[in-house]
């Protein structure tokens, strides 16, 4: 039996500001939208994607329906980037804010910054330097 991290849910207290946030900001496309329940919870889940809602770069919106949000900080998203200036510019724009701002990194060729979104949750924003493309292409870097 195989498993593959396919996706990841974050939990979410407004999930159509949430939702606009993280189209706006990072470009992601609403591709499916569940009103269901978890055990007897119910919850309304926007699917968000670049190609898909499941697969690369897809994050779940959820919301329970009759709880009340939940505290942020329980995970930290990471988004990868060609033009990280203008992403946490776009962070901004749509109200989210800084939290670390633009750094070279001391031990890898990239530039990071940390960003929170409206409800408080972390993104950790990664542009990579000169020759490197991807996360593969960094993981490479210790093989050689």
């Amino acid at each position: 039996m195989n498993a593959t991290f396919s996706f990841t849910k974050l939990v979410v207290g407004d999930l159509e500001k949430m939702s606009t946030y993280y189209q706006q900001v990072y470009g992601l496309k609403q591709f499916e939208r569940i009103q269901s329940e978890i055990g007897a919870d119910p919850i309304d889940e926007i699917m968000l994607g670049i190609d898909s809602a499941f697969g690369p770069g897809s994050i779940m919106l959820l919301e329970f329906v009759d709880k009340p949000a939940p505290v942020p900080g329980a995970v930290i998203l990471g988004f990868q980037t060609d033009d990280l200036d203008r992403l946490v510019e776009r962070v901004v724009a749509n109200g989210g804010t800084i939290h670390t701002g633009i750094e070279e990194s001391e031990v890898a060729p990239v530039r990071v910054a940390f960003v929170v979104d409206p409800e408080g949750n972390q993104a950790e924003c990664v542009q990579f330097l000169g020759d490197i493309q991807s996360a593969d292409d960094l993981g490479k870097l210790g093989t050689t």
